[in-house]
């Protein structure tokens, strides 16, 4: 059986075999089947022996791997933000009405209060090494951080196959540029199926291109992301120097106005605000993944500046291109796909095959960065004996990329699709409730070692669930469920109240949430003593465990 844990082992680091292969096989198919599943891994030097609570990649990251910089975290965000997911965003604002000055205010708020939660959150991650599933544990209990955990896969499944599709669209306007007539292959599917033949085609193929990418491990994942920090920014100013160019200057793409006004235009702008928020919701919470793996833990800080200024050129770019392709095209096109597509000519075509290429690489660095490895956490510490992160990120594209079938998901469920923008109404209370855990109730102390075992402090007082985050996470998301219900369906009546407390979704989840677990913990402190000890100090006190 192959050891496929995707790091280096050391006499430090000794081999527990989770499931031993030298026995012959006995019982029922059963039996066989889980002797070949059970994984040959390196048990988990901080959970109790011979249980199956965790694994050696669910470990504080040793000195050795801690090989991410603080201009690392420059180049992941750069290479985050040059996505088309993002140009995406800023074209949206513009799509929904508003002028190019307010949408661009709308950016500017909504990635500042990105960079704060990231950066105070990833912060945890660069000073206790530990992940976010093993971080949980301290705020919410040992137990109830499960159901943290399936939140979050969830929806980072979904995103991971709407990812992939997104690559898939970037392969076939490679395949447009490089061979025209491929616009021309005949369709054989149904229309009931949401996807034709050729685009079928650029699906598979990108589904192919990606999966050597979930072979790298975490800890070597940044030398990719500054390679695409460099090229997918050219791709993008290519495009909009285009746009520009055939606009007859740039003054010609910032006249247009607000199609609203009065109360109108203020929760169509904050609703904006709310969705381009919830769009990194997911990262709020996830940063750890990553930020684990920094040398310094102040590293994460420079997060505070690169966030916004990468963030909001790039969405600059979307609002540009938008009005662009209204200029020249008579119509918003929100994708720069669909812009480059409509290149023709010779050299227009070259420009459009290395344009896609760039953006191709942009999709899957990001769909690694901010889905793959975060399922490959949640799945590794929902089934440590049998899936580690590197065999874990194979079973989240198999599901993302097939089982969620995100061709149906973009063409024919519009309600899907706002069910995941609007499901920042639950990650933005786990947020929350994490940074205010670490930050305020137990002021920057925590025990690494106790997040490991399942009856230690961080059981708390019953059922292993911390239940001031219990409370503090059903009222950050419950008053949201109306209006969550009306984004979804459209037909439902729902008081003007309820969605406009909606549009301003992610700020009532995080505020309220953190606020009452800061209350209710000042009120009834946890029984649990915190020793105050980091990582740090246990790498000084207890150098063999690590």
């Amino acid at each position: 059986m192959e050891k496929d844990s995707g790091y280096p082992t050391s006499d430090a680091h000794p081999v527990a075999v989770a499931g031993s292969v030298e026995k012959p096989h006995q019982g029922g198919l059963w039996s066989r089947i889980k002797s070949h599943a059970t994984l040959e891994v390196e048990e988990s030097s901080y959970a109790p022996p011979g249980t199956s609570w965790s694994n050696k990649d669910l470990d504080p990251v040793p000195p050795e791997m801690q090989t991410w910089h603080t201009y690392n975290f420059v180049t992941y965000w750069i290479s985050d933000a040059f996505a088309i997911s993002n140009w995406r965003i800023g074209a949206s604002l513009v799509a929904i009405g508003l002028s190019w000055k307010l949408a661009l205010v709308a950016v500017v708020i909504g990635n500042f209060v990105t960079a704060l939660v990231v950066t105070y959150n990833g912060v945890i991650g660069a000073r206790l090494h530990i992940p976010f599933t093993v971080q949980a544990r301290s705020a919410f209990g040992f137990y109830f951080s499960y159901v943290m955990i399936v939140f979050r896969v969830i929806v980072s499944i979904f995103w991971y196959g709407i990812g992939t599709y997104t690559g898939a669209e970037c392969i076939r306007s490679i395949i447009y540029a490089w061979a025209p007539n491929f616009r021309n292959v005949p369709n054989h599917l149904p229309e009931s199926a949401n996807i034709d033949t050729g685009f079928m085609i650029c699906y598979f193929i990108y589904f192919i291109l990606v999966l050597p990418f979930h072979w790298i491990p975490a800890h070597q994942l940044h030398w990719f992301f500054t390679f695409k920090a460099i090229v997918t920014p050219i791709a993008g100013f290519a495009i909009l120097g285009w746009v520009i160019h055939s606009t007859g200057g740039g003054d010609q793409v910032f006249t247009y106005g607000n199609s609203y006004s009065g109360s109108s235009l203020g929760w169509a702008f904050m609703s904006g605000v709310n969705a381009m928020i919830g769009n990194f919701a997911t990262l709020g919470v996830n940063m750890n993944d990553f930020a684990r793996y920094s040398k310094k833990p102040n590293s994460p800080y420079i997060q505070l500046f690169i966030i916004p200024v990468a963030f909001i050129v790039m969405m600059l770019f979307g609002i540009i291109g938008a009005n662009g392709s209204r200029i020249i095209y008579d119509e918003v096109l929100w994708d720069p796909m669909l812009i480059i597509d409509n290149w023709t000519s010779p050299g227009g075509r070259a420009a459009a095959f290395f344009i896609a290429l760039g953006f191709l690489i942009a999709s899957i660095g990001i769909n690694i960065s901010a889905n793959s490895i975060s399922v490959a956490v949640d799945l590794s510490t929902l089934f440590p004996r049998y899936l580690n992160i590197r065999r874990a990120q194979y079973v989240c594209a198999v599901l993302g990329a097939w089982a969620m079938c995100p061709w149906e998901i973009l063409a024919s469920a519009e309600s899907l699709l706002t069910f995941m923008d609007g499901y920042s109404i639950w990650l933005a209370p786990m947020a929350g409730i994490l940074i205010s855990d670490y930050w305020i109730v137990n002021k920057q102390r925590a025990n690494v070692v106790e997040m490991y075992q399942p009856h230690g402090m961080y059981s708390y007082e019953k059922w292993g669930t911390n239940w001031r985050s219990v409370v503090a996470f059903v009222v950050g998301f419950a008053p949201l469920l109306p209006g969550f219900a009306k984004a979804v369906t459209s037909g439902l009546n729902v008081s003007a109240g309820a969605s406009n407390l909606y549009a301003l979704g992610y700020f009532y989840a995080f505020l309220s949430s953190s606020a009452l677990y800061i209350a209710l913990s000042k009120i009834w402190p946890p029984r649990s003593e915190y020793t105050g000890r980091t990582i740090a100090d246990h790498l000084a006190e207890e150098p063999s465990q690590i």
